[in-house]
């Protein structure tokens, strides 16, 4: 870490099985736990955004492994994109947009029958 203020560090690691197409069949995590352990968790799938502000940039890393039904890939969208309205609106106090994005997802969330439509 460069920055001096840093009095702590966590570590999260992610481990990718891969078949012999190189395609991902098996998705390991692990982050500290507050004890200082850490516990081994599959899935399977993962998207990976990370902010590069030197050039403005996101980096991505979007994996799922092959036994990932679409029904379940609905459904973690539908989620992931619930969570990033919940995020912007965090970190930007933007209702008006957090809002647009939410009847996104609510349409998203009909769309793949992850949710039942609003009557």
């Amino acid at each position: 870490m460069q920055n001096p203020k840093v009095v702590h560090t966590n570590e999260i690691s992610i481990k990718v099985g891969l078949d012999e197409n190189k395609v991902p069949i098996d998705i390991l995590w692990t982050a500290d736990k507050n004890d200082g352990t850490a516990e081994h968790q599959t899935c399977k799938a993962i998207l990976l955004s990370l902010f590069d502000g030197v050039h403005q940039e996101t980096l991505k890393i979007d994996l799922w492994t092959k036994d990932m039904m679409v029904s379940e890939m609905d459904r973690f969208m539908f989620q992931t994109l619930r969570a990033l309205s919940e995020t912007y609106f965090k970190a930007s106090q933007n209702a008006a947009l957090a809002n647009e994005m939410q009847r996104f997802v609510q349409y998203f969330g009909e769309k793949t029958e992850v949710i039942s439509p609003e009557k």
